[in-house]
């Protein structure tokens, strides 16, 4: 049988790797803008710093840093997007022309911070919108070069001399692209083998409890239905016994592929620990649910395969829950197929019972049976 859950699996509903990984780009964006507003004044104070109104210059830079602190520690934003991420670069580029403007044009010591904003934005925003950035940027410093001279002249010096400025915001925004692309990848493949079970293919415990937990909240938004199985190989201690680990494994990876075969493409399937598989039959009430558990149990019992000339086959038992009939509260979904599935052990397995009711030849002194187990703790509910 599974293994009491730990706390990150616990917590599994509401862990999102997205969130995880924006919250870890926002921080890396904060020390950035305040290392701009560093930057700037250290400018400031600095000998013989031209400046055209100072006046001017410290009070864009007092109300850059306040609209920072506002944006970032008002609490406006309740989870982080790569809307506000993006936001915040833009910012980054305003307040930044506002100083070219006060420092001397593109000739301005200050032209390079606008390689932060390239910077975190191809760490964060992707490379479409890093290059747009990009040529927006290099858009506004010919804009004020043309403003500053009147005139534009595309001679053979004036090109070279574009190029050599801006040619480390294209090196730079070419390099951090690559970089940021090979982040996402290992990122996406750390991902798939974190989520993965490695003997089925299945989604594992973490993986399948956040797909749960988005569909429990789309069903209460929407007022829609779903159910859950909770499924248990029945002969797999047995085998192990008798023929090894190697053929257990095997039995495990037949299973989770009957189960793939059988079930909607809609439908979601993990492995829950062990033995153990898990259900989600989305869009499904509890008669349809109990129909699909049936066709598990029959495609299972039906399947075999040859091990050193001996026929190694299981069955399984099934619990069934149905929210919002047999409970409303995600953790109570997953206790009530919890104990359904303990009381199809315990009437013989091979069958498939629902929670409040029971099929296939349930006694009616089954209320005098043993109380099924009891869930030490919730199954996802957080503190």
């Amino acid at each position: 049988m599974r293994p009491s859950p730990s706390e990150p699996e616990r917590r599994a509903g509401t862990f999102s790797v997205e969130q995880l990984e924006l919250k870890g780009f926002s921080r890396s964006l904060a020390e950035l803008q305040w290392l701009l507003v560093a930057l700037v004044i250290l400018y400031y104070v600095a000998p013989n710093a031209h400046i055209r109104e100072p006046g001017l210059f410290v009070g864009a830079t007092a109300l850059y840093a306040a609209t920072v602190l506002a944006h970032r520690y008002s609490g406006l934003f309740q989870s982080e997007t790569r809307w506000k991420l993006a936001l915040e670069t833009w910012l980054m580029v305003a307040f930044i022309t506002w100083l070219l403007w006060q420092t001397g044009n593109i000739d301005s010591p200050l032209l390079n911070l606008y390689l932060l904003v390239l910077i975190m934005s191809g760490l964060t925003l992707g490379k479409k919108t890093t290059i747009l950035q990009l040529l927006l940027i290099v858009a506004i410093c010919i804009q004020i070069d043309f403003r500053s001279l009147g005139e534009i002249s595309f001679s053979t010096s004036t090109l070279a001399e574009l190029m050599t400025k801006f040619t480390p915001f294209v090196l730079t925004t070419y390099l951090v692209t690559l970089l940021a692309a090979d982040i996402r990848f290992s990122r996406t493949a750390l991902q798939e083998a974190s989520e993965t079970d490695e003997l089925t293919g299945l989604p594992n415990r973490r993986a399948f409890l956040e797909a749960l937990r988005r569909e429990y909240e789309r069903a209460v938004r929407h007022e829609r239905t779903f159910s859950l199985l909770m499924i248990d190989a029945d002969g797999l201690k047995p085998t192990n016994d008798q023929h090894g680990h190697p053929i257990g494994d095997r039995l495990i990876s037949q299973i989770a592929s009957t189960l793939r075969t059988t079930l909607r493409g809609t439908d979601a399937c993990g492995r829950y620990g062990g033995d153990e598989f898990i259900v989600l039959l989305c869009d499904t009430p509890a008669g349809r649910a109990l129909d699909a558990a049936e066709r598990i149990r029959n495609a299972v019992r039906n399947t075999s395969f040859d091990a050193g000339g001996q026929r190694i086959a299981s069955t399984v038992s099934i619990g069934v829950a149905t929210y919002p009939a047999d409970a409303r509260d995600l953790d109570d979904v997953v206790i009530a197929a919890d104990h359904a599935l303990y009381r199809a052990k315990e009437q013989g397995k091979d069958r498939v019972v629902g929670a409040g009711q029971a099929l296939h030849r349930v006694a009616d002194a089954n209320a005098a049976a043993p109380a099924p187990r009891e869930a030490s703790e919730p199954l996802l509910r957080t503190a």
